[in-house]
């Protein structure tokens, strides 16, 4: 197993879904009930089963999935282990730990007088979070930058950060003054291809925001607007949803029950296609921590249908916040049940309608990190499957495959322009084993096994001759092909 020489801040965080323990109030339910229908698919199974592949059937672009929340936490330092991954994005939030460790990211750790002078160079605090940007010069990873504060997880006792802006205005303008310095070199700053500026996080969440969702609307509204008229070509949106439990689970399995995510969600996308007062809405972000890949295609084209219909096609769908299932301490979220389920995701949303993916998180000491073992720091299964599919996104043209993910089969295929290099991802989120079928022109150059058993480790016995690949259950396999 692979070391990884990891220095990190000593903190620790309570991951962003911890504000699930609210106490519930009734929303209505409604009348799809998608939970009882992935419920069912995940204990379907086929034994047997078939997949074609034909590499001149292109479907366009192997997409940004594999990006991550956060990082070890260094200074002016690297990441050869977001190198060895390949993530395309790292989002910023919550980072460094509670507060945002006090001194990165957060529009309060940066603008520490909120009534000091936005245009004056002195009244920003750059230091450490200029130190932590600068490790990722190296890596493929771009930055996707949140404007707003880390998550209070102990708001009942005292709340500090998440009330509304006494002048969002104002609060505009300090974030202007943020991108100015990470693009532009303002502030004896840098110029970085920072394209994705994120208002806020989780607004529903009262571990994130003490106003009400009319005061959101306003302070959203007033700050895009802002952005956008200083910043056209960068892309501003928002605002990480809390998830779209109530179409898919049983209301007394929500754990948003009570917080009105739906009706947020509809406020929002009707205050952003206003044809007569239109707000800036480049993308917008929301979350879902599940066990059921399926669930997460539910959710997406429910996403994706309620910004058509207001004429926001042009709009990204960014699932910024997701990993296994809903309780970070379960050892599947570190294990090869993790890994399947990683890979498993990344082959629906590659077939679905997400532009961009973030999982949540890559903090080692988080309990939410499902990438890197703690205190140990080896790389997980899961990190293995993010490597894997970063094969495919490296290779580009994405293949047709067959949707098999009703049988829980779940399957990404790619190839470069000169259809010279290719590579099949496949994930067996299943408790059971099985035999499938593969047919597909040339030949396996190798087939690298994600299991109970190994980790991303060459096992070619697994692919007959007549390329029947022999799979175990929660299995992830990626096979070369030359």
């Amino acid at each position: 197993m692979n070391k990884v020489p990891i220095k990190i801040l000593d903190c620790a965080l309570a991951a962003c879904c911890a504000f699930y323990s609210f106490a519930a109030e009734t929303v209505k339910q409604p009348a799809v009930d998608y939970y009882a229908m992935t419920m069912k698919v995940a204990n379907q199974v086929d034994s047997n089963l078939s997949a074609k592949i034909d590499w001149n059937k292109t479907c366009g672009k192997i997409k940004p999935l594999h990006g991550v929340n956060n990082s070890p936490v260094r200074h002016n330092g690297d990441f050869p282990e977001f190198r060895e991954a390949g993530f395309p994005f790292v989002r910023m939030h919550d980072t460094a730990g509670a507060f945002g460790g006090n001194v990165y990211i957060d529009v309060p750790n940066i603008f520490r007088n909120f009534d000091a002078d936005p245009e004056d160079p002195a009244s920003y605090d750059f230091t450490f979070t200029d130190a932590y940007l600068k490790s990722f010069e190296k890596t493929p990873a771009k930055i996707f930058y949140r404007l707003g504060t880390t998550i209070e997880n102990s708001h009942r006792l005292k709340a500090y950060r998440i009330f509304p802006p006494k002048d969002y205005l104002k609060w505009a303008k300090i974030c202007e003054g943020i991108i100015k310095h990470y693009t532009q070199g303002w502030a004896n700053g840098v110029k970085y291809n920072i394209e994705y500026w994120e208002i806020w996080n989780e607004p529903e969440n009262k571990m994130m925001w003490k106003g009400s969702r009319k005061e959101f609307l306003d302070f959203y509204k007033t700050v895009a607007k802002y952005l956008k008229t200083k910043f056209p070509h960068l892309k501003i949106g928002g605002f990480g949803h809390c998830g779209f439990f109530e179409i898919t689970r049983k209301i007394e399995d929500c754990p948003t029950r009570g917080l009105g995510v739906l009706e947020w969600f509809d406020d929002f996308v009707k205050m952003a296609s206003d044809k007569a007062d239109p707000v800036p809405l480049d993308f917008f972000s929301w979350h879902l921590y599940s066990d059921q890949p399926l669930e997460i295609v539910a959710h997406a084209d429910y996403v994706r249908k309620k910004l058509d219909a207001a004429g926001l096609t042009q709009t990204e769908s960014i699932f910024d916040e997701w990993n296994y299932s809903l309780n970070s301490r379960q050892p599947q979220l570190r294990n090869n049940v993790g890994a399947a389920m990683c890979a498993a995701a990344f082959c629906a949303m590659q077939r679905g309608s997400i532009d961009k993916a973030m999982y949540y998180d890559a903090t080692p000491n988080r309990t939410y990190c499902g990438l890197f073992e703690f205190p140990s720091l080896t790389y997980t299964k899961p990190f293995f499957a993010f490597k894997a599919y970063n094969d495919l996104y490296k290779l580009g043209e994405c293949v047709e495959t067959p949707n098999l993910q009703n049988e829980n089969l779940f399957m990404c295929a790619a190839t470069n322009t000169q259809k010279d290099q290719k590579a099949l991802l496949i994930a067996n989120y299943s408790t059971k084993s099985r035999n499938v079928k593969l047919e597909f022109e040339g030949e396996a150059e190798s087939v690298l096994v994600i299991d109970r058993d190994y980790i991303f480790t060459e096992i070619n016995t697994v692919l007959s001759e007549n390329k029947v690949l022999s799979m175990t259950p929660f299995s992830t396999y990626l096979i070369r092909i030359k």
